[in-house]
């Protein structure tokens, strides 16, 4: 364990590592050296959390703040205990699965794993607090996840209403074919197939339901928009008002701050989880950096189309793009620029630092 977290636990300090399922969870628990205290399987329902919990305070600690819990998968399988946890006033710290030479060397079961991720506390290799989950930015999470499969779908069903207009009889394609979107998808909804004996008939009534169900995707779209837009207003004022930053893109950028965004370290930090912070590849005399590309998927994508937006409206970053160009970089080297400088103005937005002074785009210094 690192120094500084071994030194801030007490002595009665318990360290439990918990391997998460969908509908059961297994726990190990260690003292701060390291020997083993004992197992315990729950399910994964309210009580079974508050069974581990009991457990956990009963093997010697005080309270349950002097519980450190590394636990694999709080975003998903292990995000109702991580909750429960968090509540009750635990540590919690987020761990990945073991890596393959471990499991290779020790094995692969329940047990090893949670037993493992106790000891990565022990290692100090243990350090990122877990996204919470309790707020509002976890309605953001909800509401944008259903939105975004809404799209999916009326994309998927526009397609298919495309497509299944070049095969339906001629007589019938013809009146469609030439229409706008808008048009077409009211002309289709009002079609009567009326009995379904002929493929004429067949071809009204699929093309009725796909417009209809285009329709009521677009309604609910147009909803959830609305009720994101209410909480990104009331949430994060200040990032809506950056340019470039619609409710979309700041949906995605507040769901990977989560709900606690002083989690994250620096402004550093928000940069590698968003994917935009060069990673190292050197090795002998050859010293560079490839480009990252792990982190969050979604904050990656709204910085990307944040940046296409500010160079086609933003005078200072087009001064930019131009200035940069003119140095030998290319449109995507200067693009991987602007993610990394807008990843810096974003965190200072979420997360205040006492009005702290920055080195903008446009070569000014002024908060950002």
């Amino acid at each position: 364990m690192a120094p500084s977290i071994l030194t801030s636990l007490p002595n009665a300090a318990v360290l439990i590592g918990v391997d998460t399922h969908k509908d059961q969870h297994v726990a190990v628990a260690l003292d701060r050296h390291g020997a083993v205290l004992g197992h315990l399987q729950i399910p994964a329902t309210s009580k079974g959390y508050q069974t581990l919990l009991d457990w956990a305070v009963g093997h010697g600690a005080l309270q349950p703040s002097d519980l450190l819990v590394a636990l694999e998968g709080s975003g998903s399988y292990g995000a109702g205990l991580c909750r429960h946890l968090l509540a009750a006033g635990c540590s919690v710290r987020e761990v990945s699965r073991p890596n393959r030479q471990l499991r290779r060397q020790h094995g692969k079961d329940d047990w090893i794993d949670a037993e493992m991720a106790a000891r990565s506390l022990l290692a100090g290799t243990a350090t990122a607090e877990p996204k919470a989950s309790d707020g509002p930015v976890e309605m953001l999470r909800l509401l944008k996840s259903t939105k975004d499969s809404a799209v999916h779908a009326r994309t998927k069903a526009i397609n298919q209403l495309k497509a299944l207009l070049v095969t339906v009889p001629a007589a019938l394609r013809e009146q469609l074919q030439n229409l706008r979107n808008k048009e077409l998808l009211q002309r289709c909804a009002q079609l009567r197939p009326g009995a379904i004996t002929t493929p004429l008939a067949a071809a009204r009534l699929a093309l009725r339901s796909l417009a209809r169900r285009i329709q009521q995707l677009s309604a609910e779209i147009e909803a959830l928009v609305l009720q994101l837009d209410a909480i990104t207003n009331e949430l994060a004022p200040q990032l809506k008002a950056a340019k470039g930053i619609g409710t979309d893109n700041a949906s995605a950028l507040l769901i990977a701050a989560g709900d606690n965004p002083q989690r994250l370290r620096s402004e550093a930090a928000f940069a590698s989880l968003c994917g935009v912070a060069p990673m190292p590849a050197s090795s002998g005399k050859t010293h560079r950096h490839r480009l990252n590309r792990g982190g969050n998927r979604q904050a990656n994508s709204a910085l990307y189309r944040i940046a296409l937006i500010r160079l086609r409206w933003d005078e200072a970053t087009r001064t930019y793009a131009e200035r940069r160009t003119a140095q030998g970089k290319s449109k995507l080297e200067i693009i991987r620029c602007l993610k990394r400088f807008i990843a810096r103005q974003v965190y200072r937005l979420l997360v205040p630092t006492n009005g702290q002074a920055s080195t903008c785009i446009d070569g000014q210094t002024q908060p950002c």
